[in-house]
This record gives C-alpha cells, sequence and structure tokens, in this order.
C-alpha cells in the first residue's frame, strides 16, 4: 500500500527555496539558503523576523505555509524522487510483515508487537478511509466518531479557570502536559492531501470559529524506544499514537458536551510543533523535534482545536536551545546522517522543509529512506538526546544542571554515564519473562509494574 502512515518531525520541515546562494550540508548536497541567514543564529535576530521561541525565528515576507502534499510520507504517493519498492513495502508492513528474522529486533515476535501497538490508530485511520475519502489522525481531523455539541454551553467564571479544568481533564485522561495557545492560520497547512483523488482538498471549513489551541504530550516508553533501531522500539511509537487518539477524542467529546466546538487533530491539518511550542510545552531541539523537560523528545503531540476560551500559556525556556548549541550528539548519532551540525539557519534541503523560518532543520528525505531500509521507524536521535529521562531524582538535578552555565558539566555527565546506548531488543524480551517470573522486581529501563 503506497500512502501516508506515518508523520514524525519529518512533516514539520517543508517548502523548496529558489534563492541561488548555496552552501553543502553535511552530506555534500549543495542546499539553498536565503540572503538573510549565514549560518549563525544571530545573524537572523536583527532582521526583519518574528521569534516563535529561541532557535525558532520566522521571516514574514518569505514564510509560505505548508500544503500537506509535500510531507516526506505523502509524497510517496506522488512524488517520483522518493517512491521506491522499499517504501511501499514500508508501508505494507503494518498490515503484513515479511519477517526476514534480520536478528534480535526485527523477528515476528518484533513486528508483531509493534504493528499490535499501531492497530487502535490504525482502525481510526481507516474507518472512514475508503468510502468518505478520510484518513483520520493523519490526512484528517478526528472527527467522525464524535457526537455534535450539547445546546446549553457551560459558562466559566473566567478563561483562567477554563484553562486550568482543560489542563486538569487532559491529566484525568492520561496526557504527561497540555498547554493553550491561540489558534494560528501560519502554521495550519494551506491544504489537505487526498490520497484516494491523488489531489489537494480544502483545510479551512472545519476550524472556522476556533480560536484556541489546547496541545498535549503523552510519553513513549522508554524501554521499548531504547532498543531502536530496531521492529521493538516502533511499538513505543504505535502506542504512543494509540494513546493520543484515546486522550484527544475523550477531551473533544467533552468540551462539545460543555456546549462548544472541538475538533481533535493528530499529524493531519497542522504543524504539530509550532503549536506545542506556542504553548509552552518545551523547545526546540537540534533534531527537529519539541525537548520536554519530563522526558526530552519521547513524546507524541495531539491538538484540539475549538472556541473555549482560555487563558494562554506562555512559551518554555529552560535552556535547550543553548545546551544544543554545544550538544551534537543526535547528529553523530544519525544513521542516516540527516541532522544538521550547523547554527539554525533558512536553508532548505527539499520540498519537505519550511521556507521562511532559521531554525534547525533535518533532511526528512535521508531519514525517511533509512526507515524504509529497515522498514520500521527510527527513533536513535531521541534515544541518544542527552534530555531523555524519566523523572527521577537525579534527572530533575541534572535538568538544572544543564539549563545554568554549567552546562558543559551536564553533557560532560551524560557522557560518562553512557545513558543513551542502545538495548539489546533480546534483552527487553528477557526483562520481560524475568517479570512474569518475578512480579516485583523492578528493572532499570522501564516500570513493569503492574
Amino acid at each position: 500500500m503506497i500512502g501516508t502512515k506515518r508523520t514524525s518531525s519529518l512533516s514539520l520541515h517543508s517548502s523548496r527555496h529558489t534563492h541561488t546562494l548555496c552552501r553543502k550540508s553535511r552530506r555534500g548536497v549543495p542546499v539553498a539558503r536565503t540572503p538573510l541567514a549565514a549560518g549563525n543564529d544571530d545573524d537572523t535576530r536583527d532582521a526583519d523576523s518574528e521569534q516563535i521561541v529561541k532557535g525558532v525565528h520566522l521571516f514574514p515576507g518569505l514564510f509560505k505555509r505548508f500544503h500537506q502534499k509535500n510531507d516526506v510520507f505523502c509524497r510517496t504517493a506522488w512524488d517520483e524522487t522518493v517512491q521506491s519498492e522499499k517504501a511501499n513495502s514500508f508501508f505494507r508492513s503494518y498490515a503484513n510483515p515479511v519477517w526476514r528474522n534480520k536478528g534480535s529486533g526485527f523477528r515476528q515476535e518484533d513486528f508483531a508487537l509493534r504493528n499490535a501497538a499501531w492497530h487502535i490508530t490504525d482502525f481510526f485511520a481507516e474507518l472512514y478511509e475508503a468510502d468518505a475519502d478520510r484518513r483520520e489522525g493523519f490526512l484528517d481531523p478526528l472527527t467522525s466518531v464524535l457526537r455534535p455539541p450539547a445546546v446549553t454551553q457551560f459558562k466559566f467564571s473566567n478563561p483562567r479557570d477554563a484553562a486550568m479544568n482543560m489542563k486538569r481533564t487532559a491529566s484525568v485522561f492520561g496526557a504527561d502536559s497540555c498547554g493553550i495557545t491561540d489558534f494560528d492560520e501560519r502554521f495550519m497547512y494551506k491544504k489537505r492531501f487526498s490520497r484516494n483523488k491523488m489531489e489537494e482538498k480544502d483545510n479551512s471549513s472545519e476550524f472556522e470559529g476556533l480560536h484556541k489551541a489546547i496541545v498535549i504530550t503523552t510519553t513513549m516508553d522508554h524501554g521499548l524506544l531504547s532498543t531502536t533501531p530496531s521492529a521493538l522500539s516502533g511499538a513505543a511509537t504505535g502506542m504512543g499514537y494509540g494513546t493520543d487518539t484515546f486522550i484527544l477524542l475523550s477531551m473533544a467529546q467533552y468540551i462539545r458536551n460543555l456546549g462548544y466546538e472541538a475538533v481533535p487533530s493528530m499529524n493531519d491539518a497542522a504543524l504539530a510543533i509550532p503549536y506545542a511550542l506556542k504553548a509552552g510545552l518545551g523547545e526546540y531541539g537540534r533534531n527537529g523535534l519539541l525537548i520536554t523537560p519530563h522526558a526530552g523528545p519521547r513524546v507524541r503531540i495531539g491538538k484540539i482545536f475549538t472556541n473555549l476560551p482560555m487563558e494562554n500559556d506562555p512559551v518554555a525556556d529552560f535552556g535547550v536551545h543553548e545546551f544544543c548549541q554545544i550538544c551534537d550528539r543526535c547528529a553523530q548519532a544519525c544513521p542516516a546522517q540527516a541532522i544538521s551540525f550547523d547554527q539554525p539557519s533558512t536553508d532548505v534541503l527539499n520540498i519537505s522543509n519550511i521556507e521562511g523560518v532559521s531554525k534547525w532543520s533535518v533532511d526528512g528525505e535521508a531519514c525517511f529512506s533509512f526507515w524504509t531500509k529497515i522498514q520500521t521507524e527510527c527513533s536513535v536521535c531521541i534515544r541518544v538526546c542527552p534530555y531523555n529521562r524519566t523523572g527521577t531524582f537525579w534527572d530533575k538535578l541534572w535538568l538544572r544542571l544543564a539549563g545554568s552555565r554549567f552546562r558543559r558539566v551536564a553533557l560532560w555527565i551524560d557522557d560518562i554515564t553512557a545513558r543513551g546506548r542502545r538495548e539489546r531488543p533480546a534483552d527487553w524480551w528477557a526483562a520481560v519473562e524475568e517479570h512474569k517470573k518475578n512480579p516485583g522486581h523492578r528493572q532499570r529501563t522501564r516500570n513493569l509494574d503492574p
């Protein structure tokens, strides 16, 4: 099946530049550069730009809204430059995997667990795909299964109380963090993409009159993700999306039951990371991902667009941008060499990069090519990130150190502890078997207790 099953940070880097100034990327390929960016973050701040968060500056005169069809996953349906039999096999593997027995992490039990973890999200994605041309959660908002809003509208005492109510509700349903920001048309897709009809379609009618966005994160399993690259680690991604699906649908229905409009959205309709940044859920990292204070980049993001008046959250600032400037762990470890060693700039590598934004950009084509090679998701940049932690006392202490002028000491500590090393998938399965024999036994890398 050719199509757009998955989206990740790749979908956040869009559009090709037409400027003629070029330099060479890490992979030796010429890439376009705007005259405003000279490879130094400081060079972009004194120009006519808007700072979204530290390290992310938007230039209104150059910025262009992203078309969903240019997402690297969507491009596999129409763009010959990324189409391949390996790409087709990658998408098919989530329904009919081929067991190649490549070794630990790529056996039948690994693919079986990965596909089972994706089952709930895939069920909703495929529910109306054939009859209504809606791939909900990936190409279209998750609205078809929701009941309409109540006739009577509940009135909160003030926008702050409404925001606190939504955060409490998000926590009850399982979200690990929740923030509020304004609806921002710039980060909505200019057009959505129909894979069935191979054409663009409207992305505005469902959001008319909605002026607020509730943004949530859910944390992916640390132990599973520690086995990446492997099919086994894909189960962490699938469970993250499954949890997102439940939370977003439940919260949206709750808001509708209060008498307000609510449109839940995962990777469809809008760029997730800009909304999460604006909602104060984290900072932007060198690996092109949202870096949260509680789990680093090891999160999935969901959004609910609504007309419920709420108080916005301030943007986050806990030292990530400064830390990423001295850390290149993700760029060093990336098997596809898709992550930049340079300073943030307006460079674009292909049509899956955003135009008119100065930031660290990832080569989505190179990244996805590696995914097709191993026939599953890759999360190496998440595993090795020093912010990928589990919230222990020492992790919180390290976070304070990383956000201070002693950040180089924090980086040194992360180096000597080898915290981001890969766990053998066979060891993960062995830990599961050990837990069956001794349910009270607690493993170092995960919580297996019921």
